[in-house]
This record gives structure tokens, C-alpha cells and sequence, in this order.
């Protein structure tokens, strides 16, 4: 696929945006000043990468001319020499272009809001869930990411039935994005005392924060009661009324927050996820209707699927869609993610670019 057309036209692109990004009333409307200042960055960061690939495209012609016509052995050793050092480069650089053409989805730089629910395998399922959510809780820390509880049902033996928690920082979905599935855990239990190894499983969904103006809420489509709190007797989160639930009579979707003694702040943090869930179905249905062939993409298949599986006996991690195995389990679950999510990144730019490609030919 020749990428200098691309180049060309995000070229033609970044003129136009330098010239709105100049005029006196480009930042009247902050919201969209901060869009353009954005895709601005982008294409240039994208243009100063494909100058640097013309630059050793040329460079690699130039030396693979002279290994094929020069006569003085010297220079043809030297030409060759320099054909070794050219040609990784020139690969990483093209490889970089090609993934800065694929256009980023607007759903990358919002925030996010993690469902993990305890799966299969009793209250084994419920600390794994609590562990998963710990491992994601860390990882947001180490990076500069705030997190926020929005729903919390605590299992029996100190783990986890299901929590709701809202991440934000730079780049939450786009780095999360691809943590939504069921999750498998192969491990000795603490309840366990044969010492034998059981198979566990959590599911977790990474859903884009909706805002209000991606769905409008009618409050005739709202059916909202409060209740008390549930948790561990004595805490002083079950003395008040403070639990919210929230269906949405139209769809059938229910959202439940009881995590704050607040009843306001739990309607808030309910009308949150439930405006969440409903973009993310409003996505889902649309990606269903307009292209079918993305469900086999990464992140967005069918979360019965298992996705990964943490050996703790062998201190093994297995992501089963990228093949990708670390044998550094320990760190991960401490929060080290970083080569898991880049791995996962950079599948899901090549299937993207494939589809470019496909659809060029």
C-alpha cells in the first residue's frame, strides 16, 4: 500500500486546520478549539514521522543503486553496510506511518468506567475479582489515573461479588479498551486444603464514560427507588437510606449504586453508569447494523470468550487472542501492564490497517 496519498491529504488537512487554529474566534468554543488543537498535534506528529520515512526511502534507493551499479568493490561493501543498518529502520519507520494513518476512535481519550463481577467458581471468584480490581487500581495510580468507586458488593471472605469504578486520566479507554472479557485465574485456593489447584473466573467491561449530550435522559423513561445499603453488618453504610437504583424503562437496563451514605451523590454516580451502558448498547447496535465483521475485533467480542488466563502455580500470564505470554505474573498483578496493553495496541492496529488496506484495493 503506497502511504504518500495518505500523507498527501493529511498534508492538505493540517493547512486546513492551521489556518482555523489562527483565526481571532477559534477559541470561542472550547470544546471544539480542544478538538482541533488535538487532531493538530496529531497530524503533525503524523507528517514529521512520514518526512522521516521519505527521507530513508530515498536513502535505501540510493544505497541499494549503488550496491547494484558501482564497480569499485569498496563502495559496493560500503553500500551494502549501510543496506543492513537502513532496512530495520526503514521498517520501523513505515510501520509507525502506517499506524499513524489509522484514525484513532473518539472514544479513546475519555474516560472510563470498569464493571468487574466475580464469575464462575464461588467465593474463589469473588478474590479474584477483588484482586483484578486491585491490579487495575494500581496500574491507574502508578500512571497519574484518579479512581472512583461507584457501586461495591463485598463477598462473605473478603472478596469481591462486583464493583464499579470510574477511571480518569489521559488515554483511559484507549489504554483499556481491550480488557473487556472473562478473565481466568488457575490457582491454589485459600480455602483449599488438599493444596489442589481450581479454575476460577471473573468477567470485566471497559466501557467510554458517556457524557450527557451521547444520550438524553427523559425522566418519565426513569425508574428510580432507594433502599438500604448492603455490606458488612455494623458499618455505618447500612444505617441510612442511601442506595439508588435507577432503571431505564425503555431498555430494561438497571444500574444500582449504595457506595457513599450520600443518597444525591449515589443518583449522580447511577445516572453516570446508566448513561454508560446505554452508549455503550447504542455503540454495539450500531457497529452490529453498519459493520458486522468488527465483532471479531479485539475488545469487542463476545465476553463469554475467555480472554487471558494468570497461572499463579507457574507465574504464568496468557493473553489467548494475541498468543502473548509473560511468565512476570507477579508484577502484573501488581499493576505492571504496560507491554500487556502496548501488545494489545499494536494487534489491533494492524487488523485496523488491514481493513484500510482492504479497503483501498
Amino acid at each position: 500500500m503506497d502511504l504518500n496519498p495518505h500523507l498527501d491529504r493529511f498534508a492538505k488537512r493540517f493547512a486546513e486546520l492551521e489556518a482555523e487554529l489562527s483565526r481571532p474566534d477559534a477559541y470561542d468554543n472550547a470544546q471544539k478549539a480542544q478538538e482541533l488543537t488535538r487532531e493538530h498535534s496529531r497530524l503533525r506528529q503524523l507528517l514529521a514521522d512520514g518526512e522521516h520515512w521519505r527521507k530513508l526511502c530515498r536513502d535505501l534507493s540510493e544505497a541499494e543503486a549503488m550496491v547494484r551499479n558501482t564497480a569499485d568493490p569498496e563502495m559496493a561493501e560500503m553500500a551494502a553496510d549501510e543496506l543492513l543498518k537502513l532496512r530495520p529502520e526503514y521498517e520501523q519507520a513505515e510501520k509507525k506511518v502506517r499506524f499513524g494513518i489509522v484514525p484513532p476512535d473518539d472514544n479513546d481519550s475519555r474516560n472510563t468506567i470498569v464493571e468487574i463481577r466475580a464469575g464462575v467458581g464461588g467465593e474463589e471468584a469473588a478474590l479474584f475479582a477483588a484482586d483484578l480490581a486491585r491490579m487495575y487500581t494500581r496500574y491507574a495510580e502508578r500512571i497519574g489515573w484518579k479512581t472512583e468507586t461507584m457501586d461495591l458488593s463485598p463477598a462473605d471472605k473478603g472478596g469481591l461479588r462486583e464493583i464499579v469504578f470510574q477511571i480518569t486520566g489521559e488515554d483511559v479507554y484507549k489504554k483499556l479498551r481491550y480488557e473487556s472479557g472473562v478473565h481466568r485465574v488457575q490457582r491454589v485456593p485459600a480455602t483449599e486444603a488438599q493444596g489442589r489447584v481450581h479454575t476460577s473466573t471473573a468477567t470485566v467491561a471497559v466501557l467510554p464514560e458517556a457524557n450527557e449530550v451521547d444520550i438524553v435522559l427523559r425522566p418519565d423513561d426513569l425508574e428510580i427507588s432507594v433502599c438500604r445499603s448492603g455490606g458488612p453488618g455494623g458499618q455505618g453504610v447500612n444505617t441510612t437510606d442511601s442506595a439508588v437504583q435507577i432503571t431505564h424503562k425503555p431498555t430494561g437496563v438497571t444500574v444500582r449504586c449504595q457506595d457513599g451514605r450520600s443518597q444525591l451523590k449515589n443518583k449522580d454516580k447511577a445516572m453516570k453508569v446508566l448513561r454508560t451502558r446505554l452508549l455503550e448498547k447504542k455503540i454495539e447496535e450500531e457497529e452490529a447494523k453498519y459493520a458486522e465483521h468488527r465483532k471479531s475485533q479485539i475488545g469487542k467480542g463476545d465476553r463469554n470468550e475467555k480472554i487471558r488466563t494468570y497461572n499463579f502455580p507457574d507465574n504464568r500470564l496468557t493473553d489467548h487472542r494475541v498468543r502473548y505470554t509473560s511468565h512476570n505474573l507477579n508484577l502484573v498483578m501488581e499493576g505492571t501492564l504496560d507491554e500487556v496493553f502496548d501488545v494489545l495496541a499494536a494487534d489491533a492496529l494492524e487488523q485496523k490497517f488491514a481493513m484500510l488496506e482492504a479497503a483501498a484495493a
